[in-house]
């Protein structure tokens, strides 16, 4: 679905992209490195696995399979919350690390152990934790979290706002999710969802517009032609 996306935003013209890990716990270790190898050059480190048995450590590398989108051929910002978690971390502490993508929002949840399950006589099972991932630059992700480059505090109503603005069906969907909450907050949400407004999103772009505007200044090409319009973020 990743690859699907990516390719249907390079026929679109794509020149930055923002990756959204925020509210997203996670998922298997051989897809974090699969998403996190489509942006960095073959052999570069993703993640490893170090426990007290040194048979449970572990080094991932890219395998070369983001060829088309190494380097700076497409600057890369990443969202992160606390709801970000596990394989998300995995992804955006790799390519924070490696200088691919500048990570934006706030610290993560810290989910970064290998467990494993040792089946009981009576039929339950022990879960044991026997290794835990660091990042490429040995940072351990567990009890830690990833540490934003550009940290952008959004309250608790701002964050259920953006969650309340994806959901499909539109407003009927809206109108249901609200009755959760108490009246004077419903007004509340309501107003913010239609502001439309994601200050961690709005920095990203805004950041990435900047890198673009740089990078154009270098090689002389005047932005307007460029179709950069820069715009100030307030907090």
């Amino acid at each position: 679905e990743l690859e699907e996306a990516l390719q249907k935003l390079e026929r679109q013209g794509m020149k930055a992209l923002v990756l959204d890990l925020r509210g997203n716990p996670g998922g298997l270790l051989d897809q974090a490195v699969s998403v996190s190898e489509k942006f960095v050059e073959k052999g570069k480190p993703i993640v490893s696995t170090k426990g007290r048995n040194p048979s449970n450590d572990v080094e991932r590398h890219a395998s070369g399979g983001g060829r088309k989108r190494t380097g700076d051929k497409l600057p890369m910002a990443i969202l992160v919350n606390a709801g970000s978690a596990s394989a998300s971390e995995i992804v955006s502490g790799a390519l924070q690390d490696l200088k691919r993508a500048v990570v934006v929002g706030e610290q993560s949840f810290g989910k970064g152990s290998v467990q494993s399950v040792m089946p009981l006589p009576d039929g339950s099972a022990l879960r044991l934790t026997t290794a835990k991932y660091y990042t490429p630059s040995q940072k351990v992700i567990h009890g830690q979290g990833i540490t934003p480059d550009i940290v952008v505090p959004l309250s608790e109503d701002e964050e259920i706002a953006i969650q309340l603005a994806r959901l499909p069906g539109g407003l009927e969907n809206l109108d249901l999710a609200l009755k959760a909450f108490p009246t004077e907050r419903q007004v509340r949400l309501r107003e913010l969802v239609q502001e439309h407004r994601d200050a961690q999103l709005e920095r990203a772009r805004d950041m990435l517009k900047g890198m673009s505007l740089y990078g154009r200044k270098s090689s002389g090409t005047p932005p307007e032609k460029a179709g950069i319009v820069p715009r100030p973020v307030v907090n």
